[in-house]
């Protein structure tokens, strides 16, 4: 008996946009400035990746996940599914923290490490993981955690 394949394509659909005054990621402030705005009033965790060029301009802004309070579930695949499609040079791990301490966890520092393995595997580097908080974010980068 003979087995169906399907034939497939993968697409990267655009939503909506945002205006983003600077041109280029340069500094952990500018990641900052991109997303503050979309995810200041959230109760939630929600986790993004933010796509960039050759340039370090952001072409993408993918959400991974929305978690609790206090967690989000990540996995490799998810960050990086959307990084290939949108053609990333490179990628920005952010995450909020609604308890508005943007200070690290342990496990904000153990899936930075996994992610950053990942993204040398496929060829995207992971250039920062930035944790919003309430007016003040963290760099994980700055930290030396990557």
């Amino acid at each position: 008996m003979k087995k169906r394949v399907n034939i497939v394509s993968v697409k990267l659909v655009k939503e909506a946009g945002i205006f983003y005054a600077a041109r280029r990621i340069t500094r952990p402030e500018d990641v900052a400035d991109l997303v503050r705005d979309f995810l200041k009033d959230a109760d939630r965790e929600i986790f993004l990746v933010i796509c960039l060029n050759a340039k370090n301009e952001p072409t993408a802004i993918h959400t991974v996940a929305v978690g609790t309070l206090n967690s989000v579930q990540v996995h490799p695949r998810e960050v990086f599914k959307a990084a290939i499609l949108a053609n990333s040079y490179h990628v920005i791990l952010v995450h909020n923290h609604p308890s508005g301490d943007p200070q690290p966890s342990d496990e904000d520092m153990a899936i930075t490490r996994n992610l950053a393995e990942a993204g040398r595997i496929v060829g995207i580097p992971v250039l920062d993981h930035i944790i919003i908080g309430d007016g003040k974010f963290a760099s994980l980068k700055t930290k030396g955690l990557i």
